[in-house]
């Protein structure tokens, strides 16, 4: 062992190692790769569970269990392919996504940042309506197996398709369902989650809460719950419920799930530099100056400007208005007078 670790360590060439480089950094991306495909998914569990039958195996070994060493043998003999049963839907999923999914870009686009904000802003007008709404955000792990029914839109997302999904009424069937967001994407609407089996939630949880807590369990997705009795806006991820939130706190929580901690500082930095610029520049426009530049494009659509003081036409009265508003004392004297 010691001879074959000092082979290893000889000095060598820098195309062998640079070989060897790219070798180990092939097979360590690789495993990464499959756990975050695995990871927040029921194969995650299972493979977890596998994981320990392993390690007890080769302690079974080592320690002379014949009888579990000869059990456990004779079932991981097929291993290969009782992992393919197991994990045939997972296995599917996974190259799918290779065809359709750039491995390599591991980077958020400006879409996600857009659609980030549109459902904040969504969220924000829903709860001050007090509109139920559930939003939930696809993340590694694919969400085919547990959307059931709703209806594929594959649509841009923004603020006033959210709200008008969620908006109550018979002829929209779509406001009882979930909005699942894929790829900076409305993908799906509609749709129905399945519940949480956790019996001791707090009883005043709806049916919104408790499939945004079961979804959550099952993968590493997030979701935004907007609750219709209290108009508070909730966030879910894996399996945690955060209640309470308001525009601000909600957008510094979905930042820190969605982006790596140094870009979300950097995003909310340069959103919070430009709300100031936009106030300094409302602030530094004269009252005046706004009045102005109200009228004149009030004048250049049509509307009617009010009128001032040196612009107000002369208003021409009838003379039996004059009279009927003077009174009749007056009038009679303005005829004697003609009379002399």
């Amino acid at each position: 062992m010691i001879e074959g670790l000092l082979t290893l360590l000889r000095p060598a060439s820098w195309q062998v190692l640079l070989r060897d480089l790219v070798d180990v950094a092939i097979v360590a991306y690789a495993i990464y790769r499959l756990l975050l495909l695995l990871r927040g998914t029921r194969a995650m569990q299972v493979s977890t569970g596998l994981a320990v039958v392993v390690v007890v195996y080769f302690f079974a070994q080592r320690a002379g269990l014949t009888t579990t060493h000869t059990l456990l043998d004779k079932v991981l003999g097929s291993f290969f392919l009782v992992v393919i049963v197991l994990f045939q839907g997972d296995i599917r999923r996974a190259l799918m996504r290779v065809g359709t999914r750039p491995w390599f870009a591991n980077f958020r686009k400006r879409e996600e940042y857009a659609a980030l904000e549109e459902v904040i802003e969504a969220c924000v007008k829903l709860a001050h309506r007090r509109i139920g709404a559930l939003v939930v955000f696809e993340r590694d792990g694919l969400l085919d197996e547990f959307v059931q029914q709703g209806t594929v839109l594959d649509a841009m997302v923004s603020a006033e398709l959210i709200y008008t999904v969620f908006v109550p009424g018979y002829e929209n069937p779509l406001h009882d369902g979930a909005v699942v967001i894929r790829d900076a994407k409305v993908w799906r609407a509609g749709g129905f989650l399945p519940l949480t089996a956790n019996v001791s939630l707090d009883r005043s949880l709806g049916t919104r809460h408790r499939a945004a807590i079961g979804i959550t369990d099952e993968t590493d997705a997030v979701v935004v719950i907007v609750s219709e009795e209290s108009g508070q806006i909730s966030l879910c991820f894996n399996g945690n419920l955060v209640r309470g939130l308001d525009a601000h706190s909600l957008r510094h929580a979905l930042y820190g799930l969605f982006y790596p901690k140094s870009l979300a500082s950097r995003l909310l930095e340069k959103r919070a530099s430009r709300k100031r610029e936009e106030r300094g520049d409302r602030a530094s426009v004269p009252p005046r100056e706004a009045r102005k530049s109200a009228g004149q494009r009030a004048t250049s659509s049509g509307a009617p400007t009010p009128a001032t003081s040196s612009s107000r036409p002369a208003i021409e009265r009838d003379p039996s208005e004059s009279e009927s508003r003077s009174g009749p004392d007056s009038t009679a004297r303005r005829r004697a007078a003609e009379k002399e």
